[in-house]
């Protein structure tokens, strides 16, 4: 049996959340859950993950206006999405819209799921053209490595000398792990060219 829960949130502790909470119960919520103090750009609220938990599939969730739920766009999004893949409705009693018990609203569902996962697919295809962008420059990850082509020349001398990783990273004034790493890719790509000649 599906039951319609409902979901309030304040953003300030001297504000009272009791107006929301009796226009959702006024609306049909069996339950309702209310956080306090609560920021909506704050995805870890204790009662609204306490509401996430509770829901079950067929369920609506029902709130005053999505702005209850979430502080941007983006967090409406995949929270709609989130629902959506869970098979849990969402209403809002001042935005008519947002209503997925309806034909209207269903297909609400669906655009909203397209352009969520339209931004996963964009932020993936973004990460991995610089990624790429990264491995061209000599750099994995990211982030430019400390070890610059000089400090990594001053490493592999310092070690030929046998200095340890430790005392090669103190006196480059880098950690012992980017050393570390930079004089494995040494060895790797000396190993390389000895197998190719």
């Amino acid at each position: 049996m599906s039951n319609i829960v409902g979901y309030a949130r304040v953003s300030r502790h001297d504000q009272d959340p009791a107006a929301q909470e009796a226009e959702l119960r006024a609306a049909g919520a069996a339950r309702v859950f209310v956080d306090h103090g609560e920021s909506s750009r704050v995805a870890e609220r204790p009662q609204w993950l306490a509401c996430l938990d509770y829901l079950q599939e067929g369920d609506t969730l029902m709130v005053r206006r999505l702005d209850r739920i979430a502080g941007s766009e983006t967090m409406a999004v995949q929270a709609i999405s989130e629902l959506h893949d869970r098979g849990i409705n969402i209403k809002s009693l001042t935005e008519p819209d947002i209503d997925t018990t309806t034909p209207m609203g269903h297909a609400l569902f669906g655009i909203v799921a397209v352009f969520a996962q339209l931004r996963v697919d964009t932020i993936r295809e973004n990460t991995q053209r610089g990624l790429a962008h990264a491995r061209a420059q000599g750099r994995v990850g990211g982030r430019p490595s400390v070890m610059t082509p000089e400090r990594t020349t001053e490493a592999v001398r310092m070690r030929r000398e046998g200095h340890s990783i430790a005392e090669i990273a103190r006196l480059l004034s880098v950690g012992s792990s980017s050393v570390s790493r930079a004089l494995g890719r040494v060895d790797r790509e000396t190993a390389s060219r000895a197998s190719q000649t």
